[in-house]
């Protein structure tokens, strides 16, 4: 075991699954597990606490965000349209 330079933490499935879904995992939790750039203090100290739930080490804040990530697609158009409309009003 331990032979997971390509894979990453998907080596922990060995041969099962298919490679494209391996990859698919890594992927993600390379994302996940990284730390994330806080919105409040702007320190790289957020880390997530459970599925959707970011907490940052450095000033405490707590935030919604996406299950693997801490902002969404979804969550970044609506978050321009906001910052558009304060802008524009």
């Amino acid at each position: 075991m331990g032979r997971t330079k390509k894979v990453g933490s998907a080596g922990r499935f060995g041969p099962r699954y298919g490679v494209k879904i391996r990859r698919t995992v890594a992927k993600i939790e390379k994302e996940q597990k990284k730390r994330h750039v806080c919105p409040r203090c702007g320190h790289r100290a957020v880390v997530r606490v459970a599925s959707g739930i970011w907490r940052c080490k450095k000033c405490g804040a707590v935030f919604a965000g996406g299950a693997y990530t801490i902002e969404t697609i979804v969550g970044r158009s609506v978050k321009k349209t906001l910052e558009a409309k304060r802008g524009g009003a």
